[in-house]
């Protein structure tokens, strides 16, 4: 029985009368050989971040897509959110796609260089465009971060989208048209390429909502299918939601970490989705433990993970409305609906970026204790609580480990697959592109497509998975390679390397190696007993390196928002002394 957590707001429940409309729309549907793909993308949300993956947060329109469909416990994505949504929109490797570093963050000979444009190239063709090619609407409404801030050839009309809102830089203000960087002087908000300003009543998760639903239509004899990227912006950074949501979460997390991540370790067990002799990850030795805080700081921390959650239920409502949305027009049954996040949580503090995003804070935001939460506010909420949202695995967001790299995934399509289903066989972002093909019945045109050279896609459908019960989809010699900031990790089989910077990981040039069917959490090392399965994955890594131009820059990792170490030390202008 997967958990439902009360919540009196909508709740993905259907009506008699809606029910009636929609079987009664559906019979026009039924005829349909492609279905409308709904892709649902989170921001920064961690593995147990929703209550069919153990926790607490109200979630209840994911807890019941969840019922309807397949849970995936042990799907992949990138370690941060571009080189993920550049492989989601692909099937090619991040750096292939021109995101071998993140905007601003190329370093020595990757600056200027091929592969690290740092927006999405025409050496690959997105999945919208073929779709697009092949008689499907296309729509996206939220972030999209793929380049366009200075070249509207980047923009989504030019990369397959019929129509499209956009948020075209990577963050920003929930509440208002302000970027969430201090070295941005603006942000762009974009309807079908052209500029757009965000009204008063702007509130991200909801805008994004209604967006979709306005594109998807009303339109139940419409017989083409659709393809609808919802790409939210909740819950990164800055921390912000509607009053209604803060404050159902009054006191939950004034317990602090060790508690609230134990009570996941227990749901999660009691769901079935971890046994109880696994080896769950400690937090790293670095970060304090709730009780070693000063009670200031600990109703900071309270306050800021009380705000988190917050969004994360924000975002479910919206989510709600647009599943209910389907039901009623009667596209729900002919729908493949995915959800996933873009990596692990964001436990780094912003404001470490540099040294003058501090005054730039002070300045622009309301910082006070007070305010945390609502509009004008800056808020982030740090390692501790991103390791409860990384439960039970270790480090998050920027980070190549389990924490950093595993979404909480669901994937649902009523009548094709198991309702309350789950699988752990090992997926990765890479797969998602070439199913959304295989279900429209679409061939990737690669190396050609229209007169240019494109890249091939390099994962597998999923179609065997979710419809067919297959127990697997990789076979035991397939090759997974992730890099950004030098930071890596190569999995093969039951086997995976990795390599992070001191005090994080062993330290530059020294590969850990952990059997990760045996050890999922990655907490015995092996590099050293395994000297040979350790070479043959270092070969692996070489290998992708020459084949992908990945250009290196070994012991020159020092960006801020996971490296840094101030997050307890700051406190509100009016508490300094």
């Amino acid at each position: 029985m997967l958990l439902l957590v009360g919540c009196d707001k909508l709740n993905y429940q259907r009506s008699t009368n809606d029910v009636a409309q929609a079987e009664s729309a559906d019979k026009s549907l039924q005829n349909l050989s492609k279905p409308n793909i709904l892709l649902i993308l989170a921001d920064d949300l961690g593995y147990s971040d929703i209550g069919s993956f153990g926790s607490e947060i109200a979630t209840p329109n994911l807890d019941k897509l969840a019922e309807s469909g397949m849970l995936l416990t042990n799907f992949q994505v990138h370690s941060v959110c571009t080189p993920t949504r550049a492989m989601l929109l692909t099937g090619v490797n991040n750096h292939i796609a021109g995101i071998g570093a993140m905007a601003g963050e190329a370093r020595g000979n990757q600056v200027g260089a091929k592969n690290y444009e740092a927006h999405l190239t025409y050496r690959v063709v997105t999945i919208a465009k073929l779709l697009q090619d092949a008689g499907y609407h296309t729509y996206i409404s939220g972030k999209w971060d793929m380049g366009g801030r200075n070249d509207d050839s980047l923009l989504p009309g030019k990369r397959g989208f019929e129509k499209s809102f956009v948020l075209v830089e990577g963050s920003a203000d929930h509440f208002r048209q302000f970027p969430a960087l201090a070295e941005l002087d603006s942000v762009n908000y974009r309807e079908n390429d052209k500029p757009v300003t965000i009204p008063d009543d702007f509130y991200s998760s909801t805008y994004y909502a209604n967006k979709m639903i306005d594109y998807i239509g009303d339109d139940s004899e419409n017989t083409e299918p659709f393809f609808a990227y919802l790409s939210f912006t909740a819950p990164h950074y800055p921390l912000q939601a509607p009053d209604e949501y803060i404050d159902n979460y009054n006191g939950v997390y004034d317990g602090g970490y060790e508690v609230i991540r134990q009570q996941r370790i227990n749901q999660m067990q009691e769901l079935g989705l971890i046994s109880k002799q696994l080896n769950i990850a400690p937090q790293h030795p670095e970060w304090p433990s709730w009780e070693t805080l000063e009670p200031i700081t600990k109703q900071l921390e309270s306050r800021r993970m009380q705000v988190y959650a917050a969004m994360i239920e924000a975002m479910d409502h919206q989510i709600g409305r647009v599943l209910n949305h389907l039901v009623k027009t009667g596209k729900l049954k002919n729908t493949l609906v995915v959800f996933l996040s873009d990596n692990g949580p964001e436990g780094g503090n912003p404001l470490d970026w540099a040294p003058f995003y501090v005054d730039w804070a002070d300045k622009n935001f309301n910082m006070s204790l007070e305010n945390m939460g609502r509009p004008e506010s800056f808020v982030w909420y740090g390692p501790g609580w991103a390791h409860v949202s990384s439960t039970p695995f270790s480090l998050y967001k920027g980070f190549t480990t389990a924490g950093g790299l595993t979404s909480p995934t669901i994937i649902s399509m009523p009548g094709q697959i198991q309702a309350n289903s789950r699988s752990d066989a090992f997926a990765t972002i890479l797969d998602l592109p070439a199913t959304f093909l295989d279900l429209a019945g679409i061939t990737h045109p690669a190396p050609l497509y229209k007169g240019r050279m494109v890249s091939e896609q390099e994962g597998e459908s999923l179609k065997g998975l979710l419809i067919n019960g297959d127990k697997s989809v990789h076979d035991s010699e397939y090759v997974m390679v992730w890099e950004i900031f030098d930071r890596r990790a190569v999995r093969r089989g039951d086997w995976k390397i990795i390599w992070i910077n001191k005090p994080w990981g062993k330290g530059i040039g020294n590969w850990a190696l952990y059997n990760i069917t045996d050890d999922p959490t990655e907490q015995n090392d092996l590099a050293d007993t395994k000297p040979l399965i350790r070479d043959s994955l270092i070969a692996d890594w070489e290998a992708y390196v020459k084949k992908n131009g990945v250009i290196t820059v070994d012991g020159g990792i020092d960006f801020g928002w996971t490296n840094r170490q101030s997050h307890y030390k700051w406190l509100p202008e009016s508490l300094r002394k």
